[in-house]
């Protein structure tokens, strides 16, 4: 591939921590699939690789829809594409490690097959640091392009094949919403749909809101179209998206909130409605009364606590002390019948002390959690957090981080054991590939189910009743 540096857009992460009271753009045009690209596809395959959170999968459902309409097809390997695709993430630096870990495992396909574009998309290219590693040190990477110009995937597309240069693109920018865009759904059931994009609230060791842009909310009537077309096609459960969805709506002019939006989705009718992330700050009472009062939203709630000691909250940028968790905690814990519980940890932060990781601990025990996603700290180039000395040394965060998992285990086994003997409603995933009598699915408290069944159809909701359980798994029989 030749190089031609002045048509570049390169990541900047001074513009992309702006923010303004500029109105968002809701952008109903701005997706173009030119004649000269329509059947750019045809006879070729794509695969896509896609790592990270949530709204990383869907932006995956966004690109395979892209690609598919224009004509490509979807590779099961990637020795078997003619355009390889990896959709990044840039929380943890272990997860940029995978990508470029993959990136130089590629090599030798480029090496097979001279016509291989590959191409790295979503959080990582928003980075300055990763942008110039793949310059510098991955010269088969045929395309670049970030979170804010999926739609230009096309133009993108073209321009890499036809003048055979690297082609890189990322914008930093607040970013608009785009709704003309196609979608692939990965699915048959569930569904995610996006209501929000972006973060405003700046955690110090969270690169998220550099990557994803400024908050910005859908219109209530396309997020209410889109789950009234998903419960028309069959799908039986959404996840309403966000980087923090109780921040819905402060940006739109008829105050409209979440806890109204989840109101109005749940009206559609639908039988299962799920969302995440909800960050504790913004977690009202009106979204509780909501939330208790829809059977057909489901009692599970993710609420990351990130730390037990309120001197780290603050250092973290988190905007609540322990004691408010503890009381948000508890006011859902006693309003939300059977309500579950997950939430994220993260040890040996910079200047955390044992004492402050045993209140970590502790705050376990309060909770009791029925999941953690636990992480040892890592610094993330461009966050406040990386300025930081990163003082706790490797093996006591590894030691921390092993207490704290035996202890979060612990209760995980500790409330699946709770259901045994009960009977619960199981949305069905599909059948084991080991043994076909064994099927799996989701409760409504997001409870994996292993059962028996003489015959369960994928998207059917059964009634299960719990025999026994593992710790992140309940076994049971169809009843």
């Amino acid at each position: 591939m030749k190089e031609n540096k002045k048509d570049w857009i390169l990541p900047d992460l001074k513009s992309a921590q702006k923010r303004t009271n500029n109105d968002i753009p809701i952008e109903r045009l701005v997706f173009d699939l030119p004649e000269t690209v329509r059947d750019m596809g045809k006879q070729r395959k794509y695969y896509l690789r896609t790592y990270g959170c949530q709204a990383n999968e869907r932006d995956g459902e966004t690109i395979a829809g892209i690609l598919q309409a224009m004509g490509y097809t979807l590779a099961m390997t990637p020795e078997e594409a003619d355009f390889i695709l990896l959709n990044t993430c840039a929380v943890r630096k272990n997860a940029e490690d995978r990508v470029f870990g993959e990136i130089g495992h590629l090599k030798h396909l480029k090496i097979t097959n001279p016509d291989l574009i590959l191409g790295v998309c979503g959080c990582m290219p928003q980075e300055e640091e990763v942008v110039d590693t793949i310059l510098k040190t991955y010269p088969h990477v045929d395309l670049v392009f970030g979170t804010h110009n999926i739609h230009r995937l096309p133009q993108l597309l073209y321009q890499v094949s036809m003048s055979r240069e690297r082609t890189i693109e990322v914008f930093s920018k607040e970013g608009e919403v785009i709704e003309n865009l196609p979608v692939q759904r990965f699915g048959k059931h569930k569904a995610w749909v996006n209501i929000m994009y972006g973060c405003d609230k700046f955690c110090t060791y969270c690169i998220v809101p550099y990557t994803r842009g400024k908050e910005r909310s859908r219109l209530p009537e396309d997020i209410l179209a889109e789950i009234s077309e998903l419960k028309d096609r069959g799908f039986k459960e959404i996840t309403l998206l966000g980087q923090n969805v109780n921040a819905y709506g402060k940006d739109l002019k008829d105050e409209l909130n979440f806890a109204k939006l989840l109101a109005f989705a749940a009206q559609t009718g639908i039988d299962r409605i799920r969302f995440t992330t909800s960050h504790p700050w913004d977690f009202t009472d009106e979204m509780i009364d909501v939330i208790a009062s829809f059977k057909n939203i489901m009692p599970f709630i993710h609420l990351p606590v990130q730390s037990g000691n309120s001197d780290i909250l603050k250092i973290m940028g988190r905007r609540y002390t322990i004691e408010e968790y503890k009381s948000l905690f508890v006011k859902l814990k006693e309003r939300i019948k059977d309500c579950a519980f997950s939430t994220d940890i993260i040890v040996g932060f910079p200047n955390e002390t044992q004492e402050q990781f045993q209140q970590t601990l502790d705050i376990v025990d309060f909770c009791q959690f029925d999941n953690a996603f636990t992480f040892i700290y890592s610094p993330r180039e461009g966050t406040p957090a990386a300025k930081m000395v990163d003082n706790v040394p490797k093996d006591v965060k590894k030691k921390r981080l092993a207490l704290l998992n035996s202890k979060v285990s612990e209760y995980a086994l500790k409330n699946n054991q709770a259901y045994i003997g009960k009977t619960v409603e199981v949305l069905v995933d599909g059948p084991s590939k080991k043994n076909p009598m064994i099927f799996s699915g989701y409760t409504q408290t997001q409870k994996l189910v292993n059962f028996k069944a003489d015959h369960a159809e994928s998207g059917q909701m059964v009634d299960v009743k719990i025999t026994d359980c593992k710790t992140w798994f309940l076994i049971g029989e169809k009843v």
